[in-house]
């Protein structure tokens, strides 16, 4: 079963698609666990989330999604796990939050938030994640040889 969970090719294109949403979600995940980057820090963003309404061990589930699924995709360590757990955030991010304000980003700040495109674009390179693995130069693929 781990061979199966873990097993990838040597595809770089993986590689470029899981580094990439690795960055991107770690620095989602740090700002909201450490309070890098300008982020609320743990303690803070529990009190958002739960003021949103979202129950405590949903907010810290979030939080630990950002932060280790970030780390575990950078370095291609369960990526497969990784990728579910971003997918379910971004599909959570979407109904709960960002459907209301439509397809696009808030560029110019005329929209009362942000659209559903970048969550879609995440979603979509999960998904890819999911179903392919980590590719080349992971923990993922060394591990499962």
């Amino acid at each position: 079963m781990m061979k199966r969970l873990m097993g990838t090719s040597n595809d770089v294109s993986f590689t470029i698609l899981r580094v990439v949403l690795g960055v991107v979600f770690f620095a989602h995940g740090a700002q909201k666990m450490l309070g890098w980057f300008g982020g609320f820090g743990f303690h803070g963003s529990m009190g958002f989330f739960t003021h949103m309404g979202i129950p405590a061990p949903v907010a810290f589930l979030i939080i630990c999604i950002e932060f280790f699924g970030g780390l575990g995709l950078i370095v291609g360590l369960l990526t497969r796990i990784a990728a579910l757990g971003i997918a379910g955030d971004m599909i959570g991010a979407i109904f709960l939050v960002h459907l209301q304000n439509g397809f696009f980003m808030n560029w110019m700040g005329t929209q009362k938030g942000e659209g559903i495109e970048y969550h879609l674009l995440a979603l979509a390179i999960a998904a890819a994640l999911l179903l392919r693995g980590a590719g080349a130069f992971s923990l993922d693929g060394a591990l499962s040889k």
